[in-house]
């Protein structure tokens, strides 16, 4: 018998199908549950919405919204974070928990602290997997055909629940048909295909049963704290425990903050100078979907709790830990990568700032030095960073680390300064403020507005200037929290010119986390462990009164980007703080002039016009974007293997001009505080031809990136502002375009 409608050699023989057969009748169902709120519980459900309701910075907005209008959509965002892709509830599951819960839910949680609607919701759920993947296991007995034409599509993250049985079982029908297409692109056979399925809904019924009270609690009491932002969390009894200790001790891993989505663990951010950050093979917003330590086979840990997944990561330094990932952006989901990393501690020098001089092409073949400093965070001398375990006495600082590059490159004699913060994700706000001021004359950097409205100024009090040449800010999408306070603050002083994406990534709020015990008088006198909830309780805005929430910093001059075209902003967030302003304070400084700003912009725009690399950026960017308004997926077999073909095509080609062009790469010498560290060799990785995502080669030097488009064009609008002050009549008084305004004094 013929499994598919495939040629022969995708057959299998009968005995391969009697045995995996004989697997598929080994289906299991969950046990019949009996979630209760205990005491304990019910106590730090009412804690966790009476500091909602009080502190959080967005209470006034949230509060006011009529209490049934509130239950309906926690209800709906409850049921979203349980089933993130609207496969296994139906549209009527929503409509008859709405009406039975959302007009007292609020007064339950607050005043009686019961969860009774998030344990019957997710009873629900539970019972509607156990029947889809038991259904699961008898279609994968039928045969599928590859040769029709049909569809599925992979983003329902925004796309209603089914509304009838029937919607849904062809739903899945057409899922299962991709899951197995999947495998089959990976050359794996059609009873592996088969095999791989089952075992992946065998292993999220387990993972089903594995969950707990205070892991149901956990995911609702987050849900309701999301609906005030998206940075508040409540962390269950078990999950606060883990992050005190991962505050506490080293924990040998890979280096990155993880997080679940849609029953995927996905990548939130590496920490600069971990194993993931150095190896460069792994990007923010990747989905690992697999861990293996060492030879074993990989474990699938879809639909696993986010402890477990970090507990299989970690692991003992010097270790291997393969890692299954379907990188960001992709569209065809059968893209996968696999990427070995060594386990290690994070290596502190290695995050460290450091820098370089790039001699910079001019007219009759001259050439000028601008040098470039790269700060992956805003690190100190303060335990309130030390996400590593790492005493304060072993960091360092970065404004004290960049102000040695600085005398570095200054006595190297650079005539200009790039400070690239485009992998910067934040850090502590007083080295943002230090740092601010290495390049500014005393000052206002950043306000901080409280929930409770009081708004403080927080300034550089130095009133030396490390740094009075010509400077730009190179920024990107990824640049968020204290990068877009020292990027913002530069343009309102008009000290800098920012140059970069459309805008950096929107993160202007601040959070706290509050133990239960310590707000709760009942709580404090039981011997038990209590949870936490992360709340927002102030926003940051610039000296001149513009938040840098949601919006984040305009650049100066916008460059070409593929992350443009990414969700991976604040404003893609649900439920993300709106942008808003407030007086300005009093500071000496404003925005550059447009007579500076005009002649660079169009200087850049002819660049980007006529230069062949932009040409290339584009070609790519425009692949890119075709692949994100694919929203649906060929389920034909061939068309899949055509697809596949014609990117690696695409690939290869984008590659060998990647190469030809970086051949123009401008000359340099690098300066790091450290003695470099080795180059990784090449990773273990086994990769798809024509997977759709171009990945970062462990080969390349990690600190300095062959066709730098972005840093070129920023060291070119520099060459162009040191053209301009020697030029224009306007500069005699000794300002010229992007320096201070006072001499320095040490």
């Amino acid at each position: 018998m013929s499994f598919f409608a495939l040629p022969s050699p995708w057959r299998q023989t009968a005995a391969v199908a009697a045995v995996f057969f004989a697997i598929l009748a080994t289906g299991r169902a969950l046990p019949e549950r009996n979630f209760e709120t205990s005491r304990t519980l019910a106590a730090e459900v009412s804690t966790t919405v009476e500091l909602l309701e009080q502190v959080h910075f967005n209470h006034e907005a949230v509060n006011s919204l009529p209490k049934p209008e509130l239950g309906q959509n926690l209800i709906h965002d409850y049921m979203a974070d349980l089933d993130g892709q609207r496969l296994f509830f139906l549209a009527t599951d929503q409509e008859a928990f709405t009406r039975r819960y959302a007009n007292a839910l609020y007064y339950n949680l607050r005043t009686l602290g019961r969860l009774d609607a998030a344990f019957d919701i997710y009873v629900q759920y539970e019972k509607r997997v156990d029947r889809r993947i038991n259904w699961i296991f008898e279609e994968l007995k039928k045969d599928y055909d590859f040769t029709t034409h049909e569809t599925y599509s992979l983003e329902r993250s925004q796309a209603a629940w089914p509304a009838t049985q029937t919607e849904a079982d062809d739903l899945w029908r057409r899922r299962l048909k991709f899951e197995l297409l999947q495998d089959l692109l990976d050359k794996k056979t059609i009873a592996e295909a088969r095999q791989n399925v089952h075992r992946r809904y065998e292993r999220m019924l387990k993972n089903l049963a594995d969950i707990e009270t205070n892991d149901v609690a956990e995911i609702f009491l987050t849900s309701l704290a999301n609906q005030y932002d998206p940075h508040s969390t409540y962390f269950s009894p078990e999950t606060y425990e883990d992050f005190n200790i991962q505050m506490r001790l080293s924990l040998v891993g890979i280096g990155a903050l993880l997080g679940i989505e849609d029953d995927q663990c996905v990548v939130k951010e590496l920490i600069p100078g971990g194993p993931a950050d150095l190896g460069r093979q792994l990007q923010p917003n990747d989905k690992i979907i697999a861990v293996a330590t060492g030879d074993a086979e990989p474990i699938d840990i879809i639909g696993m709790k986010l402890r477990k997944v970090v507990d299989l990561i970690r692991g003992p330094k010097g270790s291997k830990v393969r890692l299954t990932v379907i990188p960001a952006g992709v569209t065809d989901g059968s893209a996968r990568k696999e990427i070995t990393l060594v386990r290690d501690v994070v290596k502190l020098n290695s995050a460290r700032a450091r820098a370089a001089i790039y001699e910079v092409p001019g007219a009759a073949g001259a050439t000028t030095p601008i040098g470039v400093i790269t700060l992956p965070s805003f690190y100190g001398l303060s335990g309130e960073d030390d996400h590593d375990g790492v005493t304060s006495e072993e960091r360092t600082s970065a404004t004290k680390d960049v102000a040695e590059l600085i005398n570095r490159l200054d006595a190297a004699g650079i005539k200009a300064l790039v400070l690239d913060l485009r992998r910067n994700g934040g850090g502590l706000l007083s080295e943002a403020i230090d740092l601010t001021g290495l390049f500014i004359n005393r000052g206002p950097v950043v306000q901080v507005k409280s929930f409770s409205g009081d708004v403080q100024v927080d300034s550089d009090e130095d009133t030396r200037i490390r740094y009075t040449g010509p400077l730009a800010v190179l920024v990107s999408r990824f640049s968020a929290s204290a990068s877009e306070i020292v990027a913002g603050a530069l343009q309102n002083y008009g000290r800098a010119a920012i140059i970069g994406d459309q805008s950096t990534h929107g993160k202007g709020s601040v959070q706290t986390l509050v133990e239960m015990k310590n707000v709760n008088r009942m709580l404090s006198r039981l011997p038990v462990k209590t949870g936490a909830v992360k709340l927002t309780i102030q926003k940051f805005y610039l000296p001149n009164g513009s938040s840098t929430q949601n919006k984040g910093v305009t650049p100066d001059i916008v460059l070409p980007s593929v992350d443009e075209y990414m969700p991976i902003g604040e404003s893609d967030l649900p439920h993300a703080l709106v942008w808003d302003e407030i007086p300005s304070t009093t500071f000496s400084g404003q925005p550059l002039a447009q007579q500076i700003l005009t002649p660079l912009r169009d200087a850049s725009r002819s660049r980007q016009q006529h230069l062949e690399e932009f040409a290339y950026l584009r070609k790519g960017i425009d692949w890119f974007k075709a692949k994100q308004d694919q929203k649906e997926i060929s389920l034909n077999l061939d068309e899949r293997h055509r697809q596949r073909e014609a990117d690696d095509v695409f690939k290869k080609a984008m590659d060998a001009e990647k190469d030809r062009l970086a051949q123009g790469d401008f000359s340099y010498h690098e300066f790091t505080l450290v003695p470099p560290t080795p180059k990784p060799g090449a990773a273990e990785k086994k990769t798809d031809a024509g997977d759709g995502e171009d990945t970062l080669s462990t080969e390349e030097d990690p600190g300095i990136t062959k066709l730098d488009i972005p840093l070129r064009e920023s060291l070119r609008v520099l060459a162009d502002a040191l053209a301009l002050s020697r030029n224009h009549p306007s500069w005699a008084d000794g300002n010229a375009p992007l320096t201070a305004q006072v001499s320095k004094n040490g």
